[in-house]
């Protein structure tokens, strides 16, 4: 956190040096990323994504969207607008964040994007199957998205019991845990350890974790078997 001295910001494990929250989904032809943050352009450079097929919205707030003007370098390399996938109220947003990148006029160089409509049915990138899982953040619908045995939700503090059951059978979870204490719109620890063990999901990872939560060392060996924090540059195989 800027201009914080607490022992997670001064602490020297890379694992406890995190930017935005954001995942890289990639299968043998497709490569996908959830949200675009105001980190997109670095975690691009130092996951070094060469190919870019499409970026998926959780939801519109500014540290999920932010960095969607940096997708023109993957618009010259391929001469092909990004195709975006986004509920109705993200898209909004995103128009109005980016109106230089929607409008009738354009400057030269300015993003080009598809936007293409998330309702609440499965649809398809490349070879990649994605299932939109509606959870809330606080009073705001937020998506999450299932892929194969995989799913990802963050920005969450409640998930109505029909959306918990998109998720169960998965064999890996990736659920957001701001901080041990109570928080209007996420997870805390707990709360995000128990959503785990309800649905008895074998592998989960948390993220979205707050300087607040403490070390990554001393947390994460304080988890139940299976649950583990997740941290920067963490890759899975499902």
């Amino acid at each position: 956190m800027i201009a914080c001295d607490c022992e997670v910001c001064r602490s020297v494990d890379p694992r406890d040096n995190r930017l935005r929250s954001s995942i890289l989904v990639q299968s043998a032809t497709t490569t996908l990323v959830v949200d675009s943050t105001p980190d997109f352009r670095y975690q691009m450079l130092r996951a070094k994504v060469r190919k870019l097929d499409a970026i998926v919205f959780t939801h519109p707030h500014k540290d999920h969207i932010a960095g969607l003007d940096d997708v023109r370098a993957y618009n010259y390399f391929s001469q092909q607008p990004m195709q975006i996938y986004a509920n109705e109220m993200t898209q909004m947003n995103i128009i109005r964040e980016f109106p230089y990148a929607f409008a009738e006029t354009r400057y030269p160089g300015v993003p080009e994007i598809q936007i293409n409509q998330i309702d609440m049915d499965s649809f398809t990138v490349g070879d990649i199957t994605v299932t939109p899982i509606l959870v809330w953040h606080m009073r705001m619908p937020v998506l999450g998205f299932r892929f194969g045995n995989f799913t990802y939700i963050t920005d969450a503090n409640r998930i109505d019991p029909d959306e918990m059951e998109k998720i169960r059978g998965s064999s890996h979870l990736v659920l957001n845990a701001l901080r041990h204490e109570k928080h209007i719109s996420h997870f805390t620890l707990s709360e995000a350890v128990a959503v785990v063990q309800e649905l008895k999901v074998p592998n989960a990872y948390f993220t979205h974790i707050s300087h607040q939560l403490g070390l990554h060392e001393l947390i994460n060996a304080s988890l139940p078997a299976g649950i583990q924090l997740a941290y920067d540059g963490l890759s899975i195989q499902v």
